[in-house]
């Protein structure tokens, strides 16, 4: 029998409880990650990576980082060199959506295979230690006198950190295509941006930046949550005036062309992964909200979020 025969045969065995998920435990996964190291997609994949280890839903987990184009160029990797393979994932979430609208590649989610949600988190806006500006009072009064002195760094176009800068000028009267948005290909390159006065503001997950606001390294100035978030003393946008609420959303897929047997292997191997004492130490450490969604629930969550977002694009003049 060939391997691959095999596999389907051992995964549709799994799916339909007539064989063992252990006996599928001892899987090599293969984990894209679209985005240079150091930023959420980076942490996300591979917290889940040493998750589904130590829970022993795999026996090992390699990784391949290929940022660019909002995790495009790294989709379109996957979906060329991951074909019919039963034991790649890649990360994605809410970034890569809104890449996805504003580049319009010629790849799309539809060739991939959802697998599920995992988190959500908020973004926040931070200064450099050393900027002239304390306050968000500060730089919207600068965006209203100069729209394109303030450069507003961050991840791709299209990143909810992105949005979130159109949004925010859309609310405070200033025509959003005037921002000066200036977009990395990951957190890291963000990061060492901001850290070296490079940009005005800068914007990402909260967990991306908060080692660096601990040690005073950098101000932060709002989050884009409804509510404070817990155990952050940040102020939200709404509280000063800017009722701006946005989140942030990552998940993994599976590759082009396994079957829904395999996918079923698959997503249950997450589920015992985010079920680990190793996910849960890394929700805490990275302030992430735990959002897990699988199945037929999933496909219609990014369906909708797509629409969404688009809307919102739309709205704040990015699309």
């Amino acid at each position: 029998m060939r391997r691959d025969t095999f596999l389907k045969s051992l995964a549709a065995l799994a799916a339909s409880g007539a064989f063992p998920l252990s006996a599928l435990a001892a899987a090599n996964v293969k984990m894209m990650v679209p985005a240079n190291p150091g930023g959420g997609w980076d942490t996300t994949g591979r917290a889940l990576g040493k998750a589904l280890t130590d829970s022993g839903a795999a026996s090992s987990v390699t990784y391949d980082n290929k940022g660019g184009a909002a995790g495009a160029l790294g989709l379109a990797q996957f979906i060329n060199g991951s074909k019919g393979d039963p034991n790649a994932l890649m990360v994605m979430g809410a970034v890569m959506l809104g890449g996805l609208i504003t580049g319009k590649p010629p790849v799309s989610l539809s060739q991939v295979t959802p697998v599920a949600r995992l988190t959500s988190e908020y973004n926040v806006f931070v200064l450099p230690a050393n900027s002239p500006f304390k306050t968000m009072a500060d730089v919207v009064a600068q965006l209203k006198k100069d729209p394109g002195s303030v450069k507003w760094g961050g991840g791709s176009r299209g990143s909810t950190e992105h949005i979130a800068a159109a949004m925010i000028a859309r609310e405070v009267g200033v025509d959003p295509s005037k921002i000066n948005y200036v977009a990395f290909r990951g957190g890291g390159e963000a990061t060492a941006a901001i850290l070296g006065g490079n940009v005005t503001i800068g914007g990402s997950g909260y967990s991306e930046f908060s080692e660096y606001i601990a040690t005073g390294k950098m101000t932060a100035l709002a989050v884009t949550s409804d509510t404070r978030l817990k155990g952050v003393n940040v102020p939200t946008l709404k509280e000063q005036g800017i009722p701006v609420v946005i989140g942030n959303w990552r998940g993994v897929y599976g590759a082009p062309g396994i079957s829904a047997a395999e996918r079923q292997v698959l997503t249950d191997m997450v589920l015992k992964a985010v079920k680990s004492k190793s996910w849960t130490e890394a929700l805490e450490k990275n302030n992430w909200t735990p959002a897990v969604l699988t199945g037929a629930a999933f496909d219609k969550f990014v369906d909708d979020d797509m629409a969404s977002l688009r809307a919102t694009m739309v709205k704040s003049g990015m699309v």
